[in-house]
């Protein structure tokens, strides 16, 4: 399946049943995808600066998409952080990249985490929804050997609902595994 197989999907089955599901008035009520934001935290970039170099490096292989470092807001003493420090690493994924990345999360990253039961079904209460992940092996893109160290990520789904239950039921249509799911 590509990209042009998902968006087809989305115009010709999703639209379609969430329509009849929420009794919309027009195609342009039903929820769409507008963006997907990968997110890594590194606290450990304060001490070494070649934590960032890697993350960006995988987080461009992952997505196809050039990563960019965060940089800190403030200076906080405690943590050895000062200000305008790259503390993270994110991108965002639209249009063609973004339904690409869906895809493979889908079908190839998310089966191959360890004692895989679903995901968890909480929005954030405006149809948006993050799914944490543990470690960055289980995308095919990395080569396990080649890593130092296990690094954790957020992805954000930024849809266009108004409210949680149309964004779950956008999300679900498109695949996602979630746990415990509601009909």
């Amino acid at each position: 399946m590509s990209t042009q197989t998902v968006k087809k999907d989305y115009q010709e089955r999703i639209v379609p049943a969430l329509t009849e599901k929420f009794s919309y008035t027009t195609p342009m009520q039903v929820p769409k995808l507008k963006k997907i934001v990968i997110n890594q935290g590194l606290g450990a970039a304060t001490q070494d600066k070649k934590v960032i170099e890697t993350a960006i490096n995988e987080l461009t292989a992952i997505t196809g998409q050039k990563a960019v470092a965060t940089l800190s807001r403030k200076d906080i003493s405690n943590f050895k952080l000062r200000k305008k420090m790259p503390i993270g690493v994110m991108v965002t994924l639209r249009r063609e990249k973004m339904y690409e990345f869906l895809e493979r999360l889908i079908r190839v990253a998310l089966p191959r985490i360890r004692d895989f039961k679903g995901i968890e079904s909480k929005l954030d209460g405006r149809g948006n929804y993050t799914l944490g992940i543990t470690e960055q092996i289980i995308f095919p893109e990395i080569n396990i050997d080649s890593i130092s160290k296990l690094m954790g990520m957020n992805i954000t789904f930024v849809t266009s609902a108004n409210t949680d239950e149309e964004g779950y039921a956008l999300l679900k249509e498109f695949g996602l595994p979630f746990k415990n799911a509601k009909n």
